[in-house]
């Protein structure tokens, strides 16, 4: 008797990675794994180490976590666009043989930071022609790397902090001249961030020149570039996440209070101790104000599937400025993306059902495209 009960999708998430993030990327893949439907969905686990070795096998996740990954298998990626399988080796008789693990039908890349969020990993499944949760290649490349970021808001009329851009050259050619560049913004404080890293991660608040000086050189252990912008002073932080393809729609704003002088890696991720207010207190039109540009960004450099907005909100003049768009944002249990979704009526489980089917609209939407040009003779 044969079951007319649905096949499950295949669904491969990936984590880990050679990032700074790295550590963020296996809590978020854990809590992903967790909300995935078993009826609608059987998972694949593929971790990447921090030196960039891919494996898959059962437990992955625990195996990255305690670095014993001698007994899981090494993934190796199809040569064949639009062959959406993952394979490994098989020592034989008469050597290695080609074998397959499985056959993907989504990959759901949960990836922080470099060779994860910036277009990198977007790329190579774009080469390997498979369907993929989140923003293609110029959306996570431009999301990704903050001072081209803001270049293209400034670019589309959105509100950004001031700033500049350094190099690690610089800072080892004369860091004198670099602290007075970046000083040319104005008074401090000063923020030092790398400029293709996220979550925190590298970031120092500098409240005077010795501050600034520490501040760059821990970027640039990150990055060669660093970005350098103007503490909003008593400015709140306010937080929008969004969903969608060519149509995106926006979720309600919340308000992070930081536990600590700014939202840092640790308010985020390890002592959980910062207010979230959900939504946030502010006017009705300064929310739908807010919402309008975190769209418009999203659309300008054509994001997809979902990104969170940072906005910063001028207590005494109301200005709101765009900070950062994360392509990738955190998916753990405490992260801000989907708990302002499910602040505005989309659960987590079901959050991940829609990034599921928007890759799937997005595969299908790029196959519609003609990739051979044959001239009249």
């Amino acid at each position: 008797m044969t079951s007319n009960k649905p096949s499950r999708l295949k669904i491969a998430v990936l984590f880990g990675g050679r990032s700074g993030e790295h550590e963020v990327s296996l809590m978020s893949a854990r809590s992903v794994i967790a909300a995935l439907d078993p009826e609608k969905y059987s998972a694949t686990q593929i971790g990447i180490t921090h030196d960039g070795k891919w494996f898959t096998g059962e437990n992955v996740l625990d195996a990255l976590e305690s670095g014993k990954t001698e007994w899981l298998d090494t993934v190796i990626l199809p040569g064949e666009p639009g062959r959406s399988s993952i394979f490994t080796t098989r020592s034989t008789k008469i050597g290695d043989k080609l074998e397959t693990i499985a056959k993907i039908d989504v990959f759901f890349p949960v990836l922080h930071g470099t060779f994860g969020e910036d277009g990198t990993m977007q790329g190579l499944f774009e080469l390997a022609d498979v369907a993929y949760v989140g923003a293609g290649v110029v959306g996570s490349a431009v999301g990704m790397d903050k001072g081209i970021f803001k270049d293209v808001m400034r670019a589309n009329d959105i509100p950004v902090v001031d700033w500049i851009i350094l190099r690690r050259s610089e800072l080892e050619q004369d860091m004198d001249a670099a602290i007075r560049k970046a000083e040319s913004l104005g008074a401090y404080p000063l923020f030092a961030k790398p400029a293709n890293l996220g979550s925190s991660v590298g970031i120092t608040k500098c409240n005077n020149r010795a501050d600034l000086g520490e501040g760059l050189m821990e970027a640039a252990a990150f990055d060669r570039r660093i970005l350098v912008e103007c503490g909003v002073v008593n400015g709140r932080e306010i937080e929008v996440s969004v969903l969608g393809n060519d149509q995106p729609i926006a979720s309600v704003p919340g308000e992070v209070l930081p536990s600590r002088e700014f939202y840092s890696y640790e308010s985020k991720y390890v002592d959980g101790t910062s207010g979230l207010v959900i939504p946030a207190q502010i006017p009705a039109e300064t929310a739908a104000h807010i919402r309008d540009l975190a769209v418009r960004a999203y659309k300008a450099i054509d994001c997809a599937g979902m990104a969170r907005a940072d906005f910063f909100l001028e207590k005494e003049t109301g200005r709101v400025l765009l900070n950062e768009l994360n392509t990738l944002p955190g998916f753990t249990s405490i992260s801000m993306y989907p708990k302002l979704w499910h602040a505005t009526g989309i659960s987590y489980p079901e959050l991940v059902d829609r990034l599921i089917e928007l890759a799937l609209e997005r595969k299908a939407e790029r196959d519609r495209t003609t990739r051979e040009f044959r001239r009249n003779e």
